[in-house]
């Protein structure tokens, strides 16, 4: 059954509520603390997780879980805990119960939610990818990473200086918004590709990213790896940068060199293989990597390459994360905390500086002992996804006759639940936006009572999920002669047919909670909202000390 269903039948609440045994704050600090292999699962919407939570809790939302779990808890036995609680309804007991129909065996509540993580002495945390973000405000406490004021780089950018100003996120963060003359070098390829960028030992390499992380750890790798430039953070990124009143480029495209001259590739393999060691990288031959997979163990195998060169080719069984990203966002992609992480890359210089920052972020973490061969690199697709059924079939309808259906004005309500930004982007004309798990409420609420509802998103991948809940819910409540459709292909499948299309908040059912604002990210963030932020920040290196959780050890 989904999960929409069960929120609805006070009995099943009751009975999944004792279906499951309570885990106490302690137990759990324990297991984290003992380095034990444990997920713990915060199962409410994205925004509201990101008020307050454990340091190492996991985002995956009651509204997600078929589509994401197996992917991101690749074994069926974990140690899993979940809490999270939603308008005065406790969505933990309701996820274990979808766990456990996709195969999910050790299941555990959290005892009192976070309500009682808190009345025990907890600590709570703000904001997303916060085990990575207070990590790297403890690197700048320990080893004094240096950086440089918005108005210092400002002149040594204005004053043709010899310096270079390396953008350490994503392309497309980059593309937004950055500094003026940046080039785009996402943090893993730092080390790799610096030299080509600096060749003159006395150019000044500034790097940057947003906020602090990102900054911060690309910085300190440089400075690890032993460069023989002069390098500093761009001190609060590009907040920093719009707080001191100074303008921003955007579109801008410039890339870091493809190539690396053999020289500069030999120089930063002996470098980050230096600095992995210190770190405590662990070295495994490739026909070696099952050994890892012992009986209660889960491992993660990550190409930290670019991800377009993981699609020209990469090693079986790998997921592509480029490096810095990886680092950044490590609770979501690896949400198993004691689990073993593999990582890899065809140069040897960007799987060991990644692998370099998960070390020391307490992870057990390995690199192959020597790079792989070419020929070692034959998959050019990522592994397929694999997803479990949806607990009721439900019929689709194609765009044409879902089109001739809503000329008619009467009888059809389209529930789009793909998520608030793409339907903000683009929508189905009409359609509804609610969220999955909320859907009972936005069918009681704002959604007015229909002969038929069409369910909707990006692919009609959720869109199944959130339909089978509602023919579900309808039969509960006696409403079978109801229609509920799927509209096949989704929303893709419409806007490729060429039919109209509008944007805007304009039929919200449930409120935009299925992610976050980050104040460091887009155009317009108040003022007040990046300096908060940055404040936050500021804060993180004495609640990892009250926490204490954490196993962070900074070289």
């Amino acid at each position: 059954m989904g999960p929409l269903i069960r929120t609805q039948i006070d009995d099943d609440i009751r009975m999944t509520t004792t279906a499951f045994p309570l885990l106490p704050f302690a137990a759990v600090r324990a297991r984290l603390l003992a380095r034990e292999e444990t997920a713990l699962l915060d199962v409410r919407e994205e925004d509201p997780f990101a008020q307050e939570h454990p340091l190492w809790a996991a985002n995956l939302p009651l509204s997600r879980i078929e589509i994401e779990a197996w992917r991101r808890i690749p074994r069926r036995d974990t140690f899993i805990v979940l809490y999270g609680a939603h308008n005065g309804v406790d969505l933990a007991p309701l996820a274990a119960r979808t766990l456990a129909a996709i195969g999910y065996t050790n299941l555990h509540l959290l005892e009192g939610g976070l309500e009682g993580w808190r009345a025990a002495g907890g600590e709570l945390f703000r904001d997303v990818n916060v085990p990575s973000k207070s990590f790297g405000e403890l690197v700048e406490h320990e080893r004094h990473t240096p950086s440089l004021s918005a108005p210092e780089v400002k002149a040594l950018v204005e004053g043709q200086a010899n310096v270079v100003v390396l953008d350490a996120r994503r392309f497309d963060e980059y593309r937004t918004m950055s500094i003026p003359s940046a080039t785009s070098v996402p943090g893993a390829e730092l080390v790799l590709r610096v030299r080509e960028l600096a060749p003159d030992p006395a150019t000044q390499v500034i790097v940057n990213c947003a906020g602090r992380t990102r900054s911060i750890i690309g910085t300190q790798s440089l400075v690890n790896a032993g460069i023989p430039n002069p390098v500093a953070a761009l001190r609060n990124g590009t907040i920093g940068w719009k707080l001191a009143g100074q303008v921003l480029d955007h579109g801008a495209d410039r890339k870091a060199p493809a190539v690396v001259s053999d020289a500069h590739r030999v120089q930063a393999q002996a470098d980050a293989r230096r600095v992995a060691e210190r770190a405590g990288v662990r070295r495994i031959g490739l026909d070696a990597l099952h050994a890892l997979e012992a009986p209660g163990r889960t491992v993660y195998r990550f190409d930290v390459r670019t991800p377009e060169e993981y699609e020209a080719g990469h090693l079986p069984g790998f997921a592509s994360a480029p490096g810095g990203q990886l680092v950044q966002e490590t609770d979501h992609q690896v949400p198993v905390r004691g689990a073993r992480i593999v990582l890899a890359d065809d140069d040897g210089v960007r799987a060991s500086m990644s692998a370099s920052w998960l070390a020391q972020m307490g992870w057990e973490v390995y690199v192959p002992d020597a790079v792989p061969p070419a020929s070692a690199f034959t998959e050019t697709a990522a592994p397929p996804p694999a997803y479990p059924p949806a607990a009721a079939a439900v019929a689709e309808i194609s765009p044409a006759e879902l089109a001739a259906l809503l000329k008619q004005q009467i009888g059809t309500a389209v529930i789009d639940v793909t998520t608030s930004a793409n339907y903000v982007k683009r929508h189905i004309p009409g359609a509804w936006y609610a969220i999955r798990a909320q859907l009972a409420g936005a069918i009681d609420a704002a959604i007015p009572a229909s002969q038929r509802y069409v369910l909707t998103c990006g692919s009609s991948l959720l869109a199944r999920y959130a339909a089978a809940d509602l023919r579900l819910l309808l039969d509960a409540r006696g409403q079978r002669d109801v229609e509920v459709l799927v509209l096949a292909g989704g929303n893709a499948a419409w806007f490729a047919a060429g039919l109209e299309a509008e944007s805007g908040e304009t039929r919200l059912a449930t409120p935009r909670t299925d992610r976050y604002r980050r104040p460091y990210e887009g155009t317009d963030a108040p003022a007040e909202a990046m300096q908060a932020y940055l404040d936050w920040e500021y804060g993180l290196v004495a609640q990892l000390a009250r926490d204490g959780t954490h196993h962070f050890h900074v070289i």
